[in-house]
């Protein structure tokens, strides 16, 4: 056997292997509309239920993304400190709430005081 003729069947071989390997998996692999009909009725419509939240959440994500990139910083530094923040609003507001509250239960206690 000639070096020609077995070049011809590696090469073909690896074409083979290269093109129609992805080609039968894509062949074979169902689409997601038949998944979505293979579901179960209460699967199917919580899944129509959370499609447009999630979608949602992906964009409001790939937003923040945008935005983080914009920044000088790396984009997980950005997203840290973002997240730093976030926490730091919530204590804020907790802290107020705390104080209100302890404001009112002053009030209260100077009115039942005042009264008896």
């Amino acid at each position: 056997m000639s070096r020609a003729v077995l070049w011809t069947k590696v090469v073909a071989g690896g074409l083979l292997m290269v093109v129609g390997g992805p080609a039968f998996v894509e062949y074979i692999r169902p689409s997601d509309e038949e998944l979505r009909k293979r579901y179960n009725p209460d699967l199917q419509k919580r899944s129509a239920e959370q499609g447009e939240r999630r979608a949602q959440e992906f964009d409001d994500y790939v937003n923040k993304l945008k935005h983080w990139s914009k920044s000088d910083k790396s984009i997980w530094y950005a997203a840290q400190e973002e997240l730093d923040n976030k926490r730091a609003a919530i204590e804020a507001q907790r802290a107020q709430a705390k104080e209100e509250t302890r404001t009112q239960r002053e009030e209260m206690r100077k009115e039942m005081l005042g009264e008896k």
